[in-house]
């Protein structure tokens, strides 16, 4: 039986070893937080790998801003994948769209079968497609096993009910993992109108960028 599950996006060494230390089932590993995460540096994945047991997962993400990407960012982004596959990461986080906020298919598809056996995450670029529909069903058919949504609203609060409806449309096809200022003061909500599945907090309370243990903790109790 399928059982809810706690993934902590971590900025730093500190957080991932906190998230991992307090229960957490898996991390996703990203620089620049006031970015909203890009790809980690080579050094910080290596550190971290070697010190966690539980899954990382790597944001293959070359920079802020839109996610239209230029040929040689597209490069960059299957570089990164080739290299941090040797490091030996349970998996990656992206998601590339058209200029016309339609999933772009094929660059995507190519990043996934780069990916090989490995699990790939499309992430919050969903929340800004042209068409959540389509782009659900372009997103399945591209390979990946996850979508990481705040269900369209600034935060999954405010998106509950299209994460309830992307969950009922995608069924038993796509993980669909709630992310987005999500916190142990609102996962109840989303637990409660939610089937099981992954969720994902930075679990960061402060000003810092380091993941608070009790909050990590307070989360894990919920699920």
């Amino acid at each position: 039986m399928k059982k809810n599950q706690l993934e902590i996006a971590c900025f730093n060494y500190e957080s991932a070893i906190i998230a991992q230390e307090n229960g957490a089932d898996r991390i996703e590993l990203c620089d620049n937080m006031q970015l909203g995460g890009t790809t980690p540096n080579t050094i910080s994945a290596v550190r971290v790998r070697e010190k966690l047991t539980i899954k990382m997962h790597v944001i293959i993400r070359p920079r802020g801003g839109d996610f239209v990407y230029t040929d040689d960012e597209f490069v960059e982004m299957k570089q990164d994948i080739k290299q941090f596959k040797k490091l030996g990461v349970d998996g990656f986080v992206f998601g590339i769209l058209n200029t016309d906020g339609s999933v772009n298919k094929k660059q995507n598809q190519e990043l996934v079968n780069l990916a090989g056996s490995l699990s790939c995450t499309f992430h919050r670029a969903f929340d800004v497609v042209n068409d959540f529909e389509q782009s659900l069903e372009d997103v399945i058919e591209c390979g990946f096993n996850t979508i990481l949504t705040s269900g369209r609203g600034k935060n999954v609060e405010e998106g509950i009910f299209d994460l309830v409806l992307i969950q009922k449309l995608a069924k038993d096809r796509i993980e669909i993992m709630p992310g987005g200022g999500l916190r142990s003061s609102n996962i109840k909500l989303l637990q409660d109108k939610l089937e099981p599945t992954f969720y994902h907090s930075s679990a960061i309370t402060d000003n810092t960028e380091t993941a608070n243990p009790e909050e990590v903790k307070e989360l894990k109790n919920f699920l």
